[in-house]
């Protein structure tokens, strides 16, 4: 099953303010393992970048002033995402925006049941706790030392291994064919592996070599 994790970035917080998307990042998933296929783009807003967004992911005016508009990139992006469940930290914020300029261009929304909110799993799944997406990369040890801005791209794929640990804590999965059967047809057999890997200490393994060299060599039967 393909997925697609999404992040922008944007002027500012709201839409009612005018505020318009400044980059898009997605990434692809394939039975939850990222494939090479991204979609990633700078866009001008055509409206100034606000103080406090500026703060957070670094885009000036200037930088994205010679960027290409949102409906120079939509058939790409819209192509991008047909037909598969889309992955977003705070879908209402990254929906509401993209919806936004879907509507300026007399596009047809992005539908909310093909959405995916990993901000309402996480308050489900730990209600009193942190679920930002730092507050997430934390709580399951994922390496965020990079995030000193905000990047789609770099979102995205944080996101995609905090999306894995919430919906189970499991690495994903691999199908292999089985032998035919006697209709003739091939049947996958999904193989599921625990993402939680303990190395033994020097000490167990030092037991358990000496166990394997003298304790099996005794007859228990």
């Amino acid at each position: 099953m393909k997925e697609i994790v999404l992040d922008t970035e944007t002027t500012g917080l709201s839409v009612k303010d005018g505020h318009r998307i400044v980059e898009i990042g997605c990434i692809e998933l394939d039975n939850l393992i990222p494939t090479k296929n991204i979609f990633h783009c700078y866009l001008n807003p055509e409206r100034k970048v606000s103080e406090s967004a500026l703060k957070v992911h670094g885009y000036t005016d200037e930088f994205l002033s010679n960027k290409k508009k949102f409906n120079e990139v939509v058939d790409d992006f819209l192509e991008f995402i047909e037909g598969k469940k889309i992955i977003i930290h705070n879908a209402d914020f990254d929906i509401s925006h993209l919806n936004n300029e879907l509507f300026l261009i007399n596009k047809e929304p992005i539908k909310t049941e093909n959405v995916i909110d990993t901000l309402e799993i996480a308050r489900n799944k730990f209600p009193g706790s942190g679920i930002s997406l730092d507050a997430l990369c934390k709580r399951f040890r994922i390496d965020n030392s990079k995030r000193d801005k905000h990047t789609a791209i770099l979102d995205c794929e944080l996101l995609s291994k905090v999306y894995i640990n919430l919906i189970g804590q499991k690495e994903p999965s691999f199908e292999f064919l089985s032998q035919k059967d006697n209709k003739n047809s091939e049947k996958k057999i999904t193989h599921n592996y625990s993402k939680i890997i303990i190395k033994p200490s020097e000490k167990e393994l030092f037991e358990h070599k000496n166990f394997i060299s003298k304790e099996l060599k005794k007859n228990f039967y």
